[in-house]
């Protein structure tokens, strides 16, 4: 009977276990998404969501924040978990994360999926913003590129032969 057996082994020991769901943790309030085994993904859930939890509940505290950043070791991710994630979740009772499947890995068949934070979904109306901007910025090289033309068509062109004789006259 599993009576009171609440956690996945993952295949590792205790130390090793709860240092791979410090790493994964702190990644995933990195990038907002990562690519990981389903296991890994079921294991971190809650995981992440408690850490999330603090973070919104106490705003900032002292005693919150020494309590994430025993689990999150880089201080600027304890900061954004408390001042983006934290108050990006205010409002929401849970169910901070979303656990999206893959499929299995090629080279082992094991099953993969993407964790990802609410929030952070792919957003197409961004892209064309984007792509206006580097329009813009490839017109303006454009213009400066033929104004840098111009100015090249006035002096006269010298060949490698003849540089390479003038720079040895001098």
């Amino acid at each position: 009977m599993r009576h009171r057996v609440a956690h996945r082994k993952l295949g590792r020991v205790t130390s090793h276990r709860l240092a791979m769901l410090r790493n994964l943790a702190t990644a995933l309030f990195e990038r907002e998404r990562i690519r990981t085994t389903l296991m890994k993904a079921k294991e971190l859930r809650p995981y992440a969501e408690k850490l999330i939890t603090i973070a919104k509940r106490d705003e900032g505290q002292l005693a919150a924040r020494r309590t994430v950043a025993k689990s999150i070791r880089d201080p600027k991710i304890v900061q954004k978990l408390f001042d983006t994630l934290g108050t990006r979740f205010a409002t929401r009772p849970g169910g901070y994360t979303r656990i999206l499947r893959l499929g299995p890995r090629k080279g082992d068949g094991a099953e993969m999926a993407i964790l990802e934070l609410l929030g952070s979904e792919y957003q197409p109306g961004k892209k064309e913003e984007k792509d206006k901007k580097k329009a813009e910025a490839k017109e303006a090289k454009e213009a400066k590129g033929k104004d840098e033309d111009a100015k090249s068509e006035d002096k006269p062109k010298r060949s490698r032969k003849k540089k390479d004789a003038a720079a040895e006259a001098e």
